[in-house]
């Protein structure tokens, strides 16, 4: 996986996360929010039915009031205030009861085959005594109790909720309920209402996250392709700089051959022509001959010498043979040998091998910063410092010349290749490659972390 994905990857899975923990946390207080409001919801209206019941009990009593403050208890008063409480309904499902305290059922409009039979035992599908409920209610005062029954428009065993009352002295329990299917019902809606609710906001969510990571990735497939075509403007300038080294390596290797070598050749030949007439219009003089030759070995040698400079410009023999610090003390020897500029080579540390891009890499460092130094710097003094340490080698270029703007010339696209071209190359090797310079000097060092070299590498 190539590094812009990576950090395209570092920066969706992040979002992607975050945005689900957050459709969990909202579906969760969602959910836990929806039960809540279910309870209220359920708590509020059997709390108001259970006042609305009680209103109807009250009701009922105050139709057989009379009949129970009378006093008479015989039978035919009691068949009559029965029969008015038959009568009293409200609705299909809404009607009053009558049971003796002992729990046998003395009036039912709805289910008369249960008139006169003795429920006491009674249990619902759970198991839980029926009657037995109503009738503590009763006995404590009055009050409302939760149960099953069997829905007469129905028939179908249902949660009801009932309100019971004593009737003094007739040794009665009064009582009425209203079936709660048609509240689960309810609920179940409110449930479905509220599961829809927050089906609708995850959706939402997720659209939201969507949206968000498409927003994400095409910033990062922007920056992306931004990044790929400034890579591609970066290596097609570093292309140019290097065709560009190239010519101008090239064009120097002409300017010394043919100013050098190819100077002393001709000289060489003109001189060996000269010889060559003399001898054959003059025979005899041979002898003179002599000092013309001796002129030839001399330039011959003179162009050996040239050859042999150009060869170590191009790769010095030192280098593969003893090694970056004996290489570094012959170029600095050349270079007095040809100005007036003073070189000191020091080297601190115990050397430990060095690969040969590495060798190289620091050679060519402080050949192109000599070459500055004697070029442009107007310095008297330059000191060269190869130091080993066990995690790196650095090498340190410093120079007491009149130095010049940094950041100017590494952003002036006409100037600074060379600096360029040297922290490119420090950089290929991972390494590091830093210049300051102010007016009373410049310092350049170049630093690359030890590798494991193989056996045969020579110390430097």
């Amino acid at each position: 996986m190539k590094l812009r994905q990576k950090i395209l990857l570092l920066a969706v899975a992040p979002l992607a996360v975050a945005m689900l923990g957050i459709a969990l946390a909202v579906r969760f207080q969602a959910t836990a929010l929806a039960r809540h409001e279910r309870a209220l919801v359920e708590a509020a209206y059997l709390q108001s039915k259970e006042t609305e019941l009680r209103h109807y009990v009250d009701l009922a009593q105050s139709a057989i009031a009379p009949m129970v403050q009378s006093g008479r208890t015989d039978a035919a008063t009691r068949q009559a205030a029965m029969e008015a409480l038959a009568r009293l309904d409200y609705g299909p499902d809404g009607y009053f009861f009558l049971y003796d305290l002992q729990g046998r059922n003395l009036m039912h409009p709805r289910q008369p085959e249960l008139v006169g039979q003795d429920l006491w035992l009674m249990r619902d599908p759970q198991g839980a005594l029926t009657i037995q409920k109503l009738v503590a209610a009763a006995r404590s005062g009055g009050g409302s109790v939760r149960y099953m029954w069997q829905k007469p428009s129905s028939k179908q065993t249902v949660p009801k909720l009932g309100y019971v009352v004593a009737v003094p002295g007739w040794d009665w329990m009064l009582g009425t309920g209203i079936y709660l299917d048609d509240v689960e019902q309810t609920l179940r809606q409110l449930d479905a209402r509220a599961e829809t609710d927050i089906r609708e906001t995850m959706a939402w969510i997720g659209v939201i996250a969507a949206i968000s990571i498409l927003l994400v990735a095409a910033s990062g497939l922007a920056l992306n392709i931004s990044e790929h075509r400034e890579a591609d403007a970066k290596l097609r300038q570093l292309a140019q700089r290097v065709v560009q080294s190239q010519e101008e390596e090239r064009a120097r290797l002409s300017r010394e051959l043919h100013d050098g070598i190819g100077q002393l050749l001709v000289s060489v030949k003109l001189v060996l022509e000269a010889a060559t007439n003399r001898i054959r219009l003059a025979p005899s003089e041979g002898a003179s001959v002599a000092p013309i030759l001796g002129m030839t070995l001399n330039r011959l040698d003179s162009a050996f010498n040239e050859v042999r400079r150009v060869s170590r410009n191009l790769r010095p023999a030192l280098l593969d043979d003893l090694g970056l610090y004996a290489a570094l003390q012959h170029l600095a020897r050349e270079m007095q040998a040809g100005s007036t500029l003073q070189v000191g080579v020091t080297q601190t540390g115990q050397p430990h091998p060095l690969a040969d891009e590495q060798a190289t890499a620091l050679f060519r460092i402080a050949q192109e910063a000599l070459t500055n130094v004697e070029r442009h710097a107007r310095a008297s003094r330059v000191d060269v410092e190869l130091e080993f340490s066990p995690s790196a080698t650095r090498l340190t270029v410093r120079d007491n010349g009149t130095g010049f703007d940094v950041a100017r010339m590494q952003h002036d696209p006409q100037r600074g290749i060379g600096l360029r071209n040297l922290r490119e190359r420090m950089a290929a090797l991972g390494g590091q490659f830093d210049i300051m310079s102010m007016p009373s000097g410049t310092r350049l060092v170049a630093m690359l972390p030890v590798v494991n070299p193989p056996s045969d590498i020579p110390l430097s």
